[in-house]
């Protein structure tokens, strides 16, 4: 295939891209369907969401996660080829086409909820109580704990759908809990699709800024555990 690229390494890409395509049509739309339901700032509504976005994660990681890794997050991404469970020359091309995905999906989300709504496509913002510095802080975090529950569901646990669960469940325990202050994006291709759509800018650079922090800081601590797990089981 033209410029290196072999086959299998297309098909992974394409797979990224329809994997964060329907997390971001999936995900948002919950959000954007919280107001219709009268469940804006209710508990009620946060459950909505929490599990919509991780029972999404978790069918998709069981659904392409032996073929691509299911990566479908940019963060998450760039923390796997910091550990080394992805190639560096394959990150570049995951970046595109996981970032293309989320903008096709704000795209959608533009034409599906073309008026009427009253959340920015489901765009990810901060509280008024939380400032961009905190968001920034916020968000590495949660990308933090996400990407190390994603990298040791790769390099450790073998059952696809022990993955599935792991990875699904740890993002929904994090909505519950960072939600309510920064919207918990954790993954730029989600909060750039609809931003992009709905021309809602404000604050966007947090939710690249912080993800990318606590996910690569998430992949360099594993590959260093990788690292020394591997020296101290070696042959004396």
């Amino acid at each position: 295939m033209a410029n290196g690229l072999h086959r299998n390494d297309f098909k992974k890409c394409v797979l990224e891209l329809l994997g964060t395509y329907v997390l971001v049509v999936a995900g948002p739309t919950s959000v954007i369907l919280l107001p219709m339901l009268s469940l804006s700032h209710t508990t009620e509504g946060l459950v909505l969401v929490a599990l919509t976005f991780g029972g999404i994660v978790s069918a998709i990681i069981f659904i392409i996660g032996e073929h691509s890794g299911a990566v479908i997050n940019p963060a998450l991404a760039l923390a796997a080829a910091s550990a080394r469970l992805i190639r560096k020359d394959l990150l570049v091309l995951y970046l595109l086409f996981q970032t293309t995905g989320g903008i096709l999906a704000g795209l959608t989300l533009r034409l599906i909820f073309a008026s009427g709504d009253s959340t920015n496509l489901g765009s990810t913002e901060l509280a008024n109580s939380i400032s961009p510095t905190a968001g920034i802080a916020l968000e590495a975090m949660g990308t933090f704990l996400l990407a190390l529950a994603a990298l040791a569901a790769t390099a450790w646990i073998r059952r696809t759908s022990v993955q599935a669960l792991s990875v699904g469940g740890t993002l929904a325990i994090l909505i519950l809990l960072i939600g309510p202050l920064t919207g918990a994006g954790f993954n730029p291709a989600r909060s750039l699709g609809p931003a992009l759509a709905s021309g809602y800018f404000s604050n966007l650079y947090v939710y690249v800024i912080g993800p990318a922090v606590g996910a690569l800081i998430a992949g360099l601590l594993v590959e260093r555990i990788r690292v020394r797990t591997s020296v101290a089981s070696a042959p004396k």
